[in-house]
């Protein structure tokens, strides 16, 4: 079992993606084997890459406003906004406001440790 504030956990930069950081909560490191949980931090202006991977995701908004950009549409998000991201889907989380878009997602355990 595994109990803790967010806070606690460094936030990592996302290289590929100024102003955006991923805070790993539960990993293969917390003893979990089949989902992993973050929270992301996107600043305003910023955004994800526009990327596409081979397994789904939720998502759930905590703080902020922003875009959910699938395909060639964006879906509006605020706070209590949730999505489903399928599999294989070209996609993009997007701040739209002026403080910080902030937001869980859960995927699938990743290959590598976290």
């Amino acid at each position: 079992m595994k109990v803790q504030h967010y806070s606690n956990v460094p936030a990592e930069e996302v290289t590929s993606a100024p102003g955006v950081t991923i805070r790993w909560l539960i990993a293969q490191s917390s003893g979990a084997s089949n989902f992993a949980m973050r929270v992301i931090k996107v600043q305003p202006g910023a955004a994800t890459p526009l990327h596409t991977h081979p397994f789904e995701h939720e998502a759930y908004v905590l703080q902020g406003v922003g875009g959910l950009r699938i395909a060639d549409r964006e879906e509006p998000l605020r706070v209590g906004s949730f999505a489903f991201v399928p599999p294989d889907i070209t996609h993009q989380f997007i701040n739209r406001g002026e403080s910080p878009l902030r937001f869980i997602c859960v995927i699938p355990m990743p290959d590598e440790e976290h």
